[in-house]
């Protein structure tokens, strides 16, 4: 059986949407393995005891989930894991453990940024043996990679390794080991090694993960097989390629997995509550609420737990509902209330995030949040034809879950503009509010006049693949009405 072709995915899953995505998992006729307790008691099925072909894990913001794995599994998942209008997605372009050659670009106190083509990654100083200087040329390894809508660049390292969910082989002397505290454990895999009769190849060293203490001998055997392939693979590449040094420009050498980085909207998010209402009870808003505050996690598990199946979540035609989702009663727990300070995380359809800056909770009802922020002069306003001044007032009120959100733009008594942002549904989170913006805006002038603007920033999103038809046809769709409105 060739690897890149396995007879049914076997998905590994952690984080907070993992009893929808599981549940969406088997429904496909995939295989879950190597499930947490709950995943266990929630779901009654046998898992298998395997490898993954595909890891989901949550991203560190809670907004969303990276899939790393055989190319295969990540482009079925693409289909899979788009669960709402507004799920967007898009393919990693540094996956973990692909090979670039990449220019230092930069140093800094504690690293160099380096451009490998597709994306500049960080190397921390501790990851490289030798001196760095900007202009040169090296051969980086990616060790952690990062979703686009983050800060973060993806972390590299100059030191080769073949890595899977259950065995690394390092390129080194020296006898087998196990990264486990349970030293029974770790033993009886050490002996078990001997008994798979593969060596790993010359100069390289294997390191067991701790999960691969409860795999039995018919799965370590092809994970070892697996990863020998690889390193005899990433060896024959290196050596046949020239050297960084030789290069002028970056470039990918080897890559065997894939990566793709999924971002839910809160349409997305209720539609996981429903699925994951099918499995065991869900509160209403479950992931909206867990995506906004990690320490919301143990409340919202605590009363689901209480009230079993009478914690809601359903209209009276026994059909789940984003209605019932208490906003103001989650705002109220962990924000943000008036006089808190509230950033505008501001998305784009490519991936990116750009903060808009931070503002005062000046109004909060049952369903919005009003911010206010005093502007610096420089610039002009977009669409507006105003230049910006000291002492300028943006006025901006957020309706959760609404399609788009106006700002008004003050100057003393002045009255300059509106600006109508046309976005995904508004998540009015404790410290930021988040949404991604559809290019499509519709302006009031100070005079009166309405303008709709970016239409054709909506068609490039749409032509390049960061839009899909049904989110494009919407957002137009808000944008006509607004017209008509104003």
């Amino acid at each position: 059986m060739s690897e890149s072709e396995p007879p049914a995915h076997g998905v590994r899953i952690r984080g907070i949407y993992t009893t929808a995505l599981t549940r969406l998992v088997l429904n496909a006729g995939w295989r879950v393995v190597d499930p947490s307790g709950p995943i266990r008691r929630r779901f009654e099925t046998e898992f298998d005891a395997a490898e993954p072909t595909l890891s989901v894990t949550m991203t560190a913001d809670r907004q969303g989930i990276g899939v790393t794995g055989l190319p295969t599994a990540v482009d079925d998942a693409a289909e899979l894991f788009s669960v709402g209008i507004d799920t967007l997605s898009w393919r990693d372009p540094a996956p973990k453990n692909a090979v670039f050659d990449g220019e230092v670009t930069e140093t800094r106190r504690r690293g160099a940024v380096v451009d490998c083509g597709e994306f500049s990654g960080y190397l921390p100083f501790r990851n490289t043996d030798d001196h760095v200087e900007a202009g040169e040329m090296l051969r980086v390894q990616v060790r952690e990679s990062a979703a686009p809508w983050t800060d973060d660049r993806p972390v590299l390292d100059t030191d080769r390794r073949v890595s899977t969910p259950l065995v690394t082989l390092l390129p080194e002397s020296g006898a087998p080991t196990v990264e486990s505290r349970d030293e029974a454990a770790a033993r009886e895999l050490l002996g078990m090694t001997e008994l798979l009769g593969i060596a790993p190849p010359d100069g390289w060293r294997i390191r067991w993960s701790h999960t691969a203490t409860a795999a039995p001998l018919d799965v370590l055997k092809p994970a070892l097989s697996r990863a020998t392939t690889r390193a005899d693979e990433l060896t024959a590449v290196l050596d046949s390629a020239p050297t960084a040094a030789e290069r002028n420009d970056p470039a990918r050498l080897w890559a065997k997995d894939a990566g793709r980085w999924f971002w839910f909207g809160r349409e997305s998010r209720f539609a996981l509550d429903d699925v994951r209402r099918s499995v065991t009870p869900t509160l209403p808003g479950h992931h909206r609420i867990k995506a906004g505050a990690d320490a919301a996690s143990v409340g919202v598990d605590l009363a689901e737990a209480l009230c079993g199946d009478d914690v809601g979540g359903a209209a009276s035609d026994g059909e789940p509902t984003a209605a019932a989702f208490p906003f103001s009663v989650v705002a109220d727990c962990f924000g943000p209330e008036v006089g808190d300070r509230l950033e505008i995380g501001h998305g784009k359809p490519d991936g990116r995030r750009i903060s808009l800056g931070s503002g005062t909770v000046t109004e909060r009802d049952d369903d919005s949040v009003t911010v206010q922020r005093e502007l610096s002069g420089g610039g002009s306003y977009d669409a507006l034809d105003i230049p910006r001044k000291d002492g300028d007032i943006a006025v901006t009120t957020f309706r959760e879950g609404r399609w788009w959100y106006p700002t008004v733009y003050r100057r003393d008594d002045e009255v300059l503009g509106t600006y109508v942002n046309i976005c995904t549904p508004v998540e009015c989170f404790p410290e930021t509010v988040r949404y991604v913006d559809l290019h499509v805006d519709v302006i009031k002038h100070g005079d009166g006049r309405v303008e709709r603007v970016d239409d054709d920033e909506l068609d490039t999103a749409l032509g390049e693949g960061d839009v899909s038809e049904p989110l494009a046809e919407k957002a137009r769709s808000v944008a006509s009405a607004l017209e008509n409105a104003l």
